[in-house]
């Protein structure tokens, strides 16, 4: 495929988005439009530097690293360990959690008597303190996009639904979805640490988060070295 650079006007922001593995979604709407008008030539370019770029249909792009490991980073397992959690608060209070992970909301005040009620489960993820709910998981959501932070409240965006796919993902009935509306719990989630803090949670669809920042590449050489070898296919 000729790919023509010009047409590519957002390539840096969103490659420096990707990389650093935050999804892009209509929350962002020049870069998710660019993405959308050249959904194949991006997708071509990124593979030549060894990422596959994803569209989700429920309206959101992220990247995933051909070498993905098979089990999700510490940062992802908090952030699945937590959607249990709210899925579970959610149904107990007879709320809609669907409703409220796709495009829905939460106030912060909810935090503390969640972080009180499951504390043995946070404790596994190593979260102890209100300030440290705050900081490994609210703020990480909204770095990744998963949420956006507003006066008063966490809203979340659609790539949540990532995290609730993984959710779904581990009960035995893939029929579970239909539950979610009803009064019946979600099983808790076992968080198993076998030889390492890095093997904290398995699923038959791995979410991996990893920190892309720690490659070998800077992101500058990954992208300068994709372009360059595009340009000589070309010639």
């Amino acid at each position: 495929m000729h790919l023509d650079l010009s047409e590519l006007s957002q390539l840096a922001p969103i490659f420096r988005e990707l990389f650093k593995g935050y999804h892009i979604s209509r929350r962002d709407p020049e870069l998710y439009s660019q993405l959308s008008n050249f959904q194949d030539q991006y997708r071509a370019l990124f593979k030549a530097l060894g990422f596959e770029l994803v569209c989700d249909t429920r309206g959101f792009y992220y990247f995933v690293p051909e070498n993905a490991a098979a089990q999700v980073n510490k940062t992802a397992q908090r952030l699945a360990l937590f959607t249990f959690i709210l899925v579970e608060h959610l149904a107990d209070q007879g709320r809609d959690p669907v409703a409220v992970l796709d495009g829905g909301s939460i106030a912060r005040d909810e935090l503390p008597s969640m972080l009180e009620k499951y504390r043995d489960l946070f404790i596994q993820a190593e979260v102890q303190t209100h300030e440290e709910l705050e900081e490994k998981i609210m703020r990480r959501m909204t770095q990744l996009g998963f949420a956006g932070e507003e006066p008063g409240i966490y809203r979340f965006l659609p790539p949540m639904h990532r995290f609730l796919d993984v959710c779904l993902s581990v009960q035995q009935d893939r029929d579970l979805a239909a539950s979610l509306h009803s009064v019946l719990p979600l099983p808790t989630p076992v968080l198993i640490d076998e030889d390492s803090d890095e093997k904290l949670l398995q699923t038959d669809d791995p979410l991996d988060l990893s920190e892309f920042t720690e490659s070998q590449e800077s992101e500058e050489d990954a992208l300068a070295r994709a372009i360059a070898e595009e340009q000589e296919l070309d010639a």
